[in-house]
């Protein structure tokens, strides 16, 4: 099966923007500012195996990603060092491993910043390209991330185009991919933590996690939630004694809508709309016979991704999620 999907870069923008959004360029950094408050860093350059958003943060500040291993934390965690910050990558393209590396071959190479637009949305567009171990370019990436300010909230919009540069470009239907946070450690599943209603004490901060997934499909934890389908997934936890969390969204013009979710207590948050195969193998509700995407892109075909961010605080329930998603399908 070939999929073909080529959108317009922006079909509506979802909600009223709160505050300004300022851009500071550094050497391989550009540093997203809302009303002066630290969102994010786009980090680049060629010494990195993949365009990063690191840190995240809520308007009061606090981080809601793993750093390590660009900033290792005495006694966090240590495992998967290619989850950095928030990132878009996949196992298997032709053959090369674009998610696991950690290495600069093979390489999602930044190659200009294209856009830069400062105001109550501020846009950020960005082209990069996919190169395997033998140095060869296999696609093309261009990515549009429209950054705002919300109640309570900083957000991304973030629009993604991979426009095939070979012959035949061929995505392995694989569990390991796409568009990914890995989360701090406070805010990892450790059991059945559930957030007390309004007016009762919060648990304590803990290494182990506070964290609990919820989904559009009503399932709780990542048990419930990992392999399947669903409109979005958001996990809210406490950290630096406040709720806080991520919710991840995913637009209905991107392929393969809803996507699948590779979500794991451990603190990996990730959206996979091209796994479908390895995830029905896998899943509790598998389809028989199994029917694998099996995405193949000719030379100048392309296929188009758009997700959007929630970083959040305060206290968030299941029709808050649900109202705030129909408003960015609009």
């Amino acid at each position: 099966m070939r999929a073909l999907v080529c959108f317009g870069m922006l079909c509506g923008l979802f909600a009223t923007a709160l505050g300004q959004v300022t851009f500071e360029q550094h050497p391989q950094k550009i540093g997203v500012r809302i009303d002066g408050k630290l969102f994010t860093n786009y980090l680049y350059g060629e010494d990195q195996p993949k365009p990063l958003l690191v840190p995240l943060q809520t308007p009061s500040g606090i981080e809601v990603n793993r750093r390590y291993p660009l900033t290792p934390v005495q006694g966090g965690s240590d495992d998967h060092p290619h989850h950095i910050g928030l990132f878009f990558a996949v196992d298997q393209v032709n053959g090369t491993n674009f998610w696991k590396n950690t290495q600069t071959s093979p390489q999602i190479r930044h190659q200009s910043i294209d856009t830069l637009q400062e105001g109550e949305q501020g846009i950020l567009a960005a082209t990069s390209l996919w190169i395997d171990e033998t140095g060869q370019t296999v696609l093309k990436e261009e990515r549009t991330m429209v950054f705002a300010g919300e109640e309570n909230a900083h957000t991304l919009d973030i629009s993604i185009t991979l426009t095939a540069i070979q012959p035949t470009v061929t995505f392995e239907d694989i569990e390991e991919g796409m568009f990914a946070i890995r989360l701090a450690d406070a805010l990892r599943e450790s059991g059945s933590k559930v957030i007390p209603p309004p007016g009762q004490p919060l648990p304590k901060e803990s290494v182990a996690g506070t964290g609990q997934y919820l989904t559009s499909n009503g399932d709780v934890g990542a048990s419930e939630g990992w392999g399947k389908r669903a409109r979005w997934v958001a996990l809210q936890g406490i950290k630096e004694d406040r709720v806080v969390g991520v919710a991840m969204m995913n637009h209905p013009s991107s392929i393969n809508y809803p996507t699948f979710w590779h979500i794991r207590g451990y603190g990996l948050f990730s959206a996979n709309p091209l796994g479908q195969g390895d995830f029905l193998r896998q899943s509790e509700y598998k389809m028989n016979p199994v029917l694998p995407l099996n995405l193949t892109l000719v030379r100048n075909e392309s296929v188009f991704f758009r997700f959007k961010v929630i970083v959040f605080q305060g206290r968030r329930t299941f029709d808050d999620f649900q109202s705030l998603f129909t408003e960015y399908a609009k």
